[in-house]
């Protein structure tokens, strides 16, 4: 997937005056153009979607907001601080960037929009989806565990990628995109099964999952053993004839696949259990 990440004026100073305020100094430039300006705010709120729509070419209606941000003496520190985290978050991408297009290319096959990502400040804390092509991040990496912040962003842009499902087919999606991104991507992004991690109400869903899913991703019969052992999840390999067109399917045709087929499943699942 093709992505590049900007820091943008318009779009960190839209998010300092809209997002929850960090620091006592943000609250308290908030109030002060609140009570000065209170017409120009509201207006100022509009312009989030034309900002992340073309931040290049984007000039507000009225710069007022804007110019009285950019004039305040902590605004230049702000922004420094926020260019060498654009800098870290970049670092982890580029660094991993093997692992996130296998992910896309050979685990979901499906192709993606370009994103670009406006970078605003970490001790925000936010990660959001504006709209298609776009994610807002601000938020701080873990120095122990620095890729957690891409399972993060993946999630979310595939949540905001795959077709929409009805309300009591849609745990399914939620439980194979666990399985493509927080799973099957962590363990490839650690070197060690990740398989454990994810929603404990999905576990179940998951486990009965698990024998197509590794269909899914190509893996041969006589590789299930190691498969299990890795991740300590096991069933009855013979119980299961090979559906070899599954590693011919996108995610969104598996995610359909285990629809169709989700009262098998479940009934296999408990005769597992049992």
């Amino acid at each position: 997937m093709n992505a590049k990440f900007i820091l943008n004026d318009y779009a960190l100073i839209w998010n300092l005056l809209f997002q929850s305020s960090y620091s006592d100094t943000i609250y308290a430039l908030k109030q002060k153009l609140w009570n000065t300006y209170k017409v120009e705010y509201n207006e100022t709120f509009k312009d989030k979607n034309l900002i992340m729509k073309d931040p290049k070419n984007f000039i507000p209606n009225d710069d007022t907001i804007y110019n009285n941000v950019l004039e305040e003496r902590g605004y230049e520190k702000i922004k420094k601080q926020t260019e060498k985290y654009r800098r870290e978050i970049m670092k982890v991408w580029d660094k991993n960037k093997k692992e996130t297009d296998n992910l896309y290319n050979n685990i979901i096959r499906k192709e993606m929009p370009e994103y670009t990502f406006f970078v605003v400040n970490k001790e925000l804390n936010i990660i959001n989806h504006p709209q298609e092509g776009s994610l807002v991040i601000g938020k701080k990496i873990d120095d122990h565990n620095p890729t957690s912040i891409l399972l993060e962003m993946n999630m979310i842009i595939l949540n905001n990628n795959i077709k929409k499902y009805k309300a009591e087919e849609a745990v399914y999606m939620k439980a194979i995109l666990e399985l493509a991104v927080l799973n099957e991507y962590a363990t490839n992004l650690t070197k060690k099964s990740c398989y454990i991690s994810g929603d404990n109400n999905l576990i179940t869903l998951k486990r009965s999952l698990y024998p197509y899913w590794l269909m899914y991703l190509g893996v041969p019969k006589d590789k299930f053993l190691s498969y299990m052992m890795r991740d300590k999840i096991s069933f009855d390999i013979k119980k299961y004839p090979y559906e070899k067109e599954l590693k011919k399917m996108n995610i969104e045709e598996f995610i359909d696949f285990c629809i169709r087929n989700k009262r098998y499943m479940s009934r296999e699942i408990k005769e597992e259990i049992i």
